[in-house]
């Protein structure tokens, strides 16, 4: 069966299967390579790049929780400069799409990250994480501002040439729809939900909290029912492709975020559980779709009857 995606407002973009892996999650793609096939996924997701190597945040910075886990990493990386002297050209950037994800404290610093990445060839489309500090605005989030959020998007669309800008959305937020359209205005050519949920977890005998930087985020498969209805009112709200993460652990669960609209889908947490497991699901999801008789994955995406 074909699952490439033509995805609409993008002519020259496509992905081979809506299979792709959420950042942060599959380190550079290369760590994964001895467990799969690379080129069978539907896009790599590296994990957050920044201007200069971050160290990240102390430990403890990931803890166990009931159907999932919490990380305060800290976007710990070597830099974009490192990624692309040593990681990109091992990857198969040919045959899979390579997505770079970005983060930044301001809109300048994202349009420099962008520019550098958007000269690259082996670089298929750029995910901003607005999810973080935003340093010159009194310590909010990008994502959690619309005006600000919509001021990163523009900042980065400007330089990002013939590069789909992928927008990354928080679901800390009251109205979700109300930032996707803003960053759709600003030019967002697809968007991408959603990032962690904020949490803590302590310890009763310690008296401590498990993680050091005392709260982090959230994922796995408690947060599920969270992602499908963000992903479901962005659906609502905008017209530019969007891709559904959040608790991904079955083909089942890829086919709901496609029925809610999504057109392609992220795995992060379960990557952690099996290393081989975004590499069964795409399989998995084949065979599902084949069980299902279903031919048309556009005619199926978006069909809930409500």
């Amino acid at each position: 069966m074909d699952m490439r995606l033509n995805l609409p407002g993008l002519p020259d973009f496509s992905f081979r299967n809506p299979i792709l892996t959420a950042s942060g999650t599959f380190g550079y793609g290369l760590e994964f390579a001895p467990y799969g096939d690379l080129t069978t996924l539907g896009g790599i997701v590296v994990k957050g790049l920044s201007l200069a190597p971050r160290a990240g945040n102390p430990m403890p910075r990931i803890a166990e929780t009931p159907c999932g886990m919490l990380n305060a990493v800290g976007l710990q990386n070597s830099g974009v400069e490192s990624f692309l002297r040593d990681k990109l050209p091992k990857l198969p950037w040919r045959d899979v799409p390579v997505i770079a994800n970005i983060y930044a404290c301001d809109p300048a610093e994202f349009a420099e990250l962008a520019s550098i990445l958007a000269r690259e060839q082996g670089i298929a489309a750029i995910e901003v994480n607005i999810s973080c500090p935003n340093v010159k605005e009194g310590g909010i989030l990008f994502g959690q501002d619309a005006q600000a959020a919509a001021r990163v998007t523009e900042a980065v669309k400007r330089v990002a040439g013939d590069k789909p800008v992928i927008i990354k959305l928080s679901p800390n937020v009251t109205d979700i729809a109300t930032i996707a359209r803003a960053v759709e205005d600003a030019g967002a050519d697809m968007i991408s939900c959603i990032n962690t949920l904020s949490g803590m977890g302590v310890d009763i005998r310690t008296r401590k909290p498990l993680l050091a930087n005392i709260i982090g985020g959230l994922s796995g498969p408690a947060i599920k029912p969270v992602a499908l209805r963000c992903v479901w009112q962005v659906c609502r709200a905008v017209t530019v492709p969007v891709i559904g993460i959040g608790g991904i652990t079955s083909a089942e669960d890829v086919l709901e975020f496609m029925l809610v609209g999504a057109h392609a889908v992220q795995v992060g947490t379960a990557n952690f559980l099996r290393p081989d497991f975004s590499f069964r699901l795409v399989n998995e999801f084949t065979e599902l779709l084949n069980k299902l008789g279903i031919a048309d994955l556009e005619d199926y995406r978006g069909s809930l009857r409500t």
